[in-house]
């Protein structure tokens, strides 16, 4: 497991996606496993226009 997350927004989202592909049913699982601050992360995220989809599992 990584000591960190990916700093730059485009690779983070590679990297959060791929995850939630493969391991996690949710982003809040994920978040849990990586014990990271969703609100925060998702916030990156929203930054360069990406939002979580619970439907789709991923961010869209």
């Amino acid at each position: 497991m990584y000591d960190r997350l990916p700093e730059d927004p485009i690779i983070l989202l590679s990297f959060i996606n791929t995850q939630l592909r493969d391991h996690y049913a949710s982003f809040e699982a994920f978040a849990d496993a990586y014990a990271i601050d969703a609100a925060e992360t998702a916030a990156k995220l929203a930054a360069i226009s990406y939002e979580y989809d619970p439907a789709a599992n991923r961010f869209i």
